[in-house]
């Protein structure tokens, strides 16, 4: 770690989760996160209103207890990153309101980053600089995406995504047929161990010859268990949820690899980059390993922490954006609850806003 990398703070706020991350380079210094997914868990999922005031109230001391952990202060920074898209609007939002408050008190360069382009450049602060092009799969609650990307500060191309539900939301969703709780990756995850997956042979979306080689649909499957499940208990016999819950995941898991590994041969990519809430899954990451081994594929993927979301993701993709003299953004910034992954950061004077301007403070009086 060289003392003249850039060290920047990063804070992503884009669903449940308020994280903040320091990094200096590609080395992690602070990794601290606030979850509201207890107080989601009793309606099932997240409640975009909820998420937004439990934000608000975590904000300062998460950032404070980085700047602690990461023994800096904040006037040592070099530069603020923050989510600005995709996500909930009113989760952004406080994140975003929140960097530029920041960024104006202390006279810094604020970066307006994209979600997904930071769940890729996170694998930098395990692995090492990330190789150009890197294809990505990157799976989660609100996004299942095959990306290449050969400059992940400026050029991120997307080969496909879900036409419907993504991976992670496929899980919750089957976790609450199997009244599991909420969130449903883990607890699937946990209890697909025990079970058998090739018990039940659920279908795989968009595999015939004819379909998008890249796209994922997991709509179908979801209801396809669904329905297993109801004929079952109409039977009035018992579900064996630990098979149904191996067999589901394998379901999903199987085209998630095999779609990301052909895409990596079509392309001529060496390697491939797995990242997102449901990287953290165990078959998910063995099923990938193989498949790659067999493919002569190196596989990336950072240790389960770092594929939720957190602000370490955030703060890697800013300190790559400073590392590159790229354009920071201006404090007109503003929350894009659909920002398109080939804009991977929004550069000021190249972007339109409308609104969510930073109020005149003192500088003096925000932050000391």
């Amino acid at each position: 770690m060289a003392a003249d990398e850039p060290l920047v703070l990063g804070i992503e706020t884009s669903c449940d989760e308020t994280g903040v991350g320091i990094v200096r380079g590609t080395t992690l210094l602070a990794d601290a996160v606030a979850s509201s997914v207890d107080t989601h868990a009793r309606f099932g999922g997240v409640v975009p209103e909820i998420a937004s005031r439990a934000h608000l109230e975590a904000m300062v001391p998460t950032i404070e207890r980085a700047l602690k952990e990461a023994g800096v202060s904040a006037r040592d920074l070099d530069g603020i990153a923050v989510t600005s898209g995709p996500g909930l609007a009113g989760a952004l939002l406080v994140g975003v309101s929140a960097a530029k408050a920041y960024a104006y008190a202390l006279d810094k360069p604020l970066y307006g980053v994209n979600h997904l382009a930071s769940h890729i450049c996170v694998d930098q602060l395990e692995h090492g600089p990330l190789p150009e092009p890197t294809m990505a799969l990157l799976v989660s609650g609100g996004h299942s995406s095959l990306l290449l990307a050969p400059d992940i500060t400026s050029d991120v191309r997307p080969l496909g995504a879900t036409i419907d539900d993504a991976a992670g939301e496929a899980f919750d969703k089957i976790a609450r047929v199997l009244n599991l709780g909420f969130p449903g990756g883990p607890v699937i995850d946990r209890l697909a161990k025990e079970g058998d997956p090739a018990a039940i042979a659920f279908p795989r979306g968009l595999t015939g010859p004819r379909d998008a080689p890249y796209d994922f649909s997991f709509s179908g499957l979801k209801t396809s268990v669904a329905r297993w499940i109801e004929a079952k208990r109409a039977a009035g016999e018992e579900v064996p949820v630990r098979d149904v819950a191996a067999s589901f995941q394998e379901a999903v898991v199987d085209v998630l690899t095999r779609k990301a590994v052909r895409a990596c041969k079509d392309e001529g990519v060496d390697h491939l980059m797995i990242g997102g809430g449901v990287a953290a899954n165990s078959r998910l990451r063995a099923l990938a390993q193989e498949r790659c081994e067999r493919a002569g594929i190196r596989l990336r993927v950072p240790r389960p922490g770092l594929c939720t979301d957190n602000g370490a993701m955030v703060a890697a993709l800013g300190a790559e954006m400073v590392a590159r003299n790229r354009r920071p953004s201006d404090l007109e910034l503003s929350a894009d609850s659909s920002l398109p992954v080939t804009e991977p950061h929004v550069p000021g004077a190249h972007h339109e806003h409308t609104h969510d301007h930073v109020h005149e403070i003192s500088k003096d009086n925000l932050y000391s």
